[in-house]
């Protein structure tokens, strides 16, 4: 099979197609004929070296047909998606033309959607659901602030909640891209910058009901700030870099707020939060029908792989990025 391999750590330079031999159907794996897979910001730090050794084939999701089940549960030529489950991680990845999957991990699926727009939605949407109504367990009619609005998990995160009832106010760092949060639904839109919270404390003086901070550790101290009493603050992503948070939970956490972390790479498809609980069939169905606007912002071929990796780098891109694979 190509597969699309780190051959030493770097920029998107690093990133090359060899041949590797095939994966071997395994009990308890899914062997998948990768048609597409979203890139993220992860994979960055993978490639980079900022986690340390990984297998050299980089990827955390893909959608494609099943190839081989032993166990049964899947059967060959079904439509599936797979995510985490140790992909990239532990296991080589989805930047190839087959991958195995932990069958914890894959999710069959019935759609009318394209290879590449299915492929906009696995881990943005699974992680996205995850933490609104799995933690912060979010409800219609309250008030949610999403730090990081425009990214590919930003905007699922919007699409959801607006779909559930909530009030979103997105933020972006960039007021050009306000109509982009606004055209997904959020009620309103602040820019990202040090007096974020004074000013969203100020509009809001009760504070608002949860954040979901996707920008990371460097916003997470502010976003506490923008709680009313019981608000929760779930971090999720980190946009704005790997820097150790050095918190002093007594001074620091404003009491009665609560602060709680999802790290949907490690954890989704285990016994806390298994696959089975994810609506994935109705994130497909939503997105189909134009429910939610989840349609992926720029499509690359698999031999554009740095290509590709330097737009999500810049972070311009404005949405999810995806990569086909033998279109």
């Amino acid at each position: 099979m190509r597969a699309i391999v780190i051959k030493r750590h770097g920029g998107p330079e690093v990133l090359a197609i060899e041949e590797r031999p095939d994966p071997e159907p395994a009990v308890g794996y899914v062997l998948i004929e990768v048609k597409a897979f979203g890139l993220n910001h992860a994979e960055i730090y993978m490639r980079s070296g900022a986690w340390g050794e990984m297998p050299e084939i980089s990827g955390i999701e893909c959608v494609g047909l099943v190839r081989a089940d032993p166990t049964g549960q899947f059967r060959p030529g079904q439509t599936v998606v797979a995510l985490v489950g140790g992909m990239g991680r532990s296991l080589n990845g989805s930047y190839a033309e087959l991958t195995l999957v932990p069958a914890t991990n894959v999710v069959a699926i019935e759609t009318r959607l394209s290879w590449e727009e299915l492929a906009a939605i696995p881990e943005s949407y699974a992680t996205a659901w995850s933490a609104l109504i799995g933690i912060l367990q979010i409800e219609r009619g309250q008030m949610l602030v999403v730090r990081g609005a425009t990214s590919a998990l930003g905007q699922a995160a919007v699409n959801i909640a607006v779909d559930e009832g909530i009030r979103v106010i997105g933020t972006t760092r960039r007021p050009l891209r306000a109509g982009l949060i606004e055209a997904i639904g959020a009620q309103a839109v602040m820019i990202e910058e040090p007096d974020l919270p004074k000013t969203l404390r100020q509009q809001h003086e009760e504070g608002v009901d949860a954040v979901l901070d996707i920008v990371g550790n460097s916003t997470a101290l502010g976003s506490l700030t923008m709680l009313r009493r019981g608000g929760e603050l779930c971090l999720v992503g980190f946009l704005g870099g790997g820097e150790t948070l050095n918190l002093q939970p007594v001074f620091q956490i404003p009491s009665g707020r609560r602060l709680s972390v999802f790290a949907s790479a490690l954890v989704l498809g285990g016994s806390e939060f298994p696959l089975a609980e994810v609506p994935f069939q109705s994130f497909v169905d939503k997105a189909t029908t134009g429910t939610y606007r989840a349609k992926p912002a720029h499509v690359f071929g698999f031999d554009e792989i740095s290509k590709a990796h330097r737009l999500m780098e810049s972070g311009d891109a404005k949405g999810k990025i995806v990569v086909t694979v033998n279109p």
